[in-house]
């Protein structure tokens, strides 16, 4: 392990931590008002560790929905995380096998999102780096999820001073990240049009992942654009039909 990638993943991760931090405190105090304990929170928040996922959960616990229809709302909010993992393999086929379970624990949005941009920049996607970035999130997630759940009596109904558009918004910034990629318009449009759809006539929590699959297949359907050594096998090409 680089120490020099290790700080650096720390320097990085320490602005979403800050970002990240009123999401933890909203579901704390949310948690708290379903219900749940401390303990529960903390057991929550440390091994489920995704924020959306956790809104959805605390929201079904608090209606005495049946387990099991919690944990496939909960996997249907998470079936992002599974094109996430594909995305990333080309940045960490070196990673043994131990380095990956703990990169795929820690694969939340913005992890992903500035691990994607590190390799599409040249830049070495260590595991070193990895885990300074993840942890330095990981760790107050957790704590400020409890410190939510023990202040979340004085904060009182979060949605009442606007605390719910946090999270909507953060993912939106992550989203328009990505805003300069080829066919990013048409993708993110049919994406979020779904998503509605699905949110109206389907129901939450499908619309996320029928919104993500909606805007897949049309990534998938769009021509490739034209690659730099593609533009150069056409240049030599109509060079020789020249001659």
């Amino acid at each position: 392990m680089t120490r020099a990638d290790f700080v650096e993943g720390l320097r990085g991760g320490f602005a979403v931590a800050l970002a990240s931090a009123p999401f933890a405190a909203l579901f704390g105090a949310l948690a708290v008002e379903n219900g749940m304990s401390l303990p529960e929170i903390a057991l929550m928040s440390g091994t489920v560790y995704a924020g959306a996922s956790q809104m959805v959960g605390i929201e079904l616990f608090g209606h005495n929905v049946h387990a099991w229809l919690i944990v496939l709302s909960i996997l249907a909010v998470n079936f992002r995380h599974v094109l996430y993992s594909a995305a990333m393999a080309r940045y960490i086929g070196d990673f043994t096998p131990v380095q990956k379970f703990f990169t795929f624990f820690l694969l939340v949005d913005p992890q992903f999102a500035e691990a994607v941009k590190r390799g599409e920049a040249g830049l070495p996607v260590t595991f070193a780096w990895y885990l300074g970035f993840g942890i330095i999130i990981y760790i107050p997630w957790v704590l400020i999820s409890v410190g939510g759940g023990l202040l979340g009596g004085f904060i009182g109904d979060p949605k009442a001073i606007g605390l719910d558009i946090l999270l909507p918004a953060y993912f939106l910034g992550i989203v328009l990240g990505f805003r300069k990629r080829d066919n990013f318009l048409p993708v993110a449009l049919v994406s979020a049009v779904a998503s509605v759809l699905a949110y109206r006539y389907v129901g939450s929590p499908w619309h996320v992942s029928l919104g993500a699959a909606a805007g897949i297949v049309l990534a998938a359907l769009l021509p490739l654009p034209p690659q730099p050594g593609d533009l150069e096998a056409d240049a030599r090409q109509s060079e020789i039909h020249e001659v």
